[in-house]
């Protein structure tokens, strides 16, 4: 298919969106300890914060399946991003905690509806060029992130104020929606709200649940390294204070090296070969992990198990986007909702399973739940 210079601005603007995404998401987080300080809440406040976005973005991601399939997936993204932006600044000024909380419900509804109003761009733009480009845009997403985490240790290392950085996030997600209104792909791949649900052509449940177990996997092993790995280092290896963010930097390095590789290594050698690859390499991780209480060797095998989030989750999506072009948009609404359940699933077991020196070998956990979907990769194949 030509790639004509409307397609090309299709891709930046979707792309945009993803950075836009992951900015606002890492200025959010990294805000966090600032944030409870300044509310006077504790660590147990900030958990049910957390578990309180995902809530609201499964929520999210029903209202963006609602709004594309009437309007298109387009104003289903600029208003999840409108909704974010403002969120943001809510929650990076709140003093107070009722205002805290309704800030960062409305933040875990604009969540949703942008992850899964970005992944039906995605689908869309991809099918405009017929090749597989999700994992350049989840790049984008992993890039913009380590940027504004980067960033906001930086303000903090100057003494600058903690909400400088989510602030600069809702400026730039609120002129990456205005540039949406134009930007984003127009195009509609639902039904039509008011067709006979009796002719419709039917979903594909059976494939949705099957790719929706690799999201679901792969977001178990992502939240499992990204809640408990500096926590395994800290405290269940005593590694030294400057030793203990290396394992979520090394990952989040991983993550991006393999998603900028993910569509050449998918072209290559197609998308179950590189999800069984992906697999192996996040077992080998884990292994890695458990079996070696090592700082050296853990902070190695944090970045093997990059390999869920760095390779399945583009291939995933990408492949949601094929399930039945014309309905597009509401499978990836559907196969979304399981990111946010592997993400409660993997930020809790490990707290679940063991704690301590003994946090090392629950790291398994979340490597055989990805094995054990591994027989379902077929599913993944074009």
């Amino acid at each position: 298919m030509p790639q004509t210079s409307t397609v090309r601005a299709r891709r930046v603007a979707v792309s945009g969106a993803y950075a836009a995404q992951g900015l606002g998401y890492a200025a959010v987080v990294t805000a966090l300890p600032a944030i409870k300080e300044r509310v006077g809440i504790d660590d147990t406040v900030v958990s049910l914060l957390l578990l309180g976005v995902c809530l609201a973005a499964a929520a999210g991601s029903l209202l963006a399946d609602a709004i594309a399939v009437r309007w298109g997936s387009r104003q289903a993204l600029v208003t999840g991003f409108a909704a974010q932006a403002v969120a943001v600044v809510l929650i990076a000024l709140s003093a107070w905690f009722g205002l805290l909380v309704v800030a960062v419900a409305l933040y875990g509804v604009g969540l949703g509806a942008v992850d899964a109003s970005s992944n039906m761009q995605g689908a869309l733009v991809q099918r405009r060029y017929d090749r597989p480009i999700f994992g350049q845009l989840y790049a984008a997403y992993t890039a913009a992130a380590i940027v504004a985490t980067v960033a906001t240790a930086g303000i903090l290392a100057v003494g600058g104020p903690a909400p400088l950085t989510p602030i600069l996030a809702a400026v730039l997600i609120a002129a990456v929606a205005v540039w949406g209104v134009r930007g984003f792909d127009p195009e509609r791949a639902a039904r039509q709200v008011d067709d006979d649900a009796a002719t419709r052509v039917p979903l594909p449940r059976r494939a949705v649940w099957a790719v929706g177990a690799f999201v679901f996997a792969a977001f178990v092993v992502d939240a499992a390294v990204s809640s408990w790995s500096t926590i395994y280092l800290a405290d269940g290896l005593s590694a030294a204070p400057g030793l203990t963010p290396l394992g979520y930097g090394a990952y989040l390095a991983a993550v991006l090296l393999a998603r900028l590789g993910a569509d050449a290594a998918v072209r290559r050698f197609g998308r179950v070969r590189v999800g069984l690859s992906a697999t192996v390499v996040v077992a080998v991780g884990a292994v890695l992990v458990a079996a070696l209480p090592a700082p050296g060797a853990a902070i190695a095998g944090f970045a093997l198990m990059s390999a869920a989030a760095g390779a399945l989750v583009p291939i995933a999506f990408s492949r949601a986007g094929e399930l039945l072009p014309e309905r597009s948009d509401e499978i990836i609404a559907r196969v979304n909702l399981f990111n946010y359940a592997g993400a409660v699933v993997g930020a809790v077991v490990l707290g679940l399973v063991a704690a301590g020196p003994a946090l090392g070998p629950a790291f398994l956990v979340p490597a055989i739940v990805l094995v054990l979907v591994a027989p379902l990769l077929p599913v993944l194949r074009r």
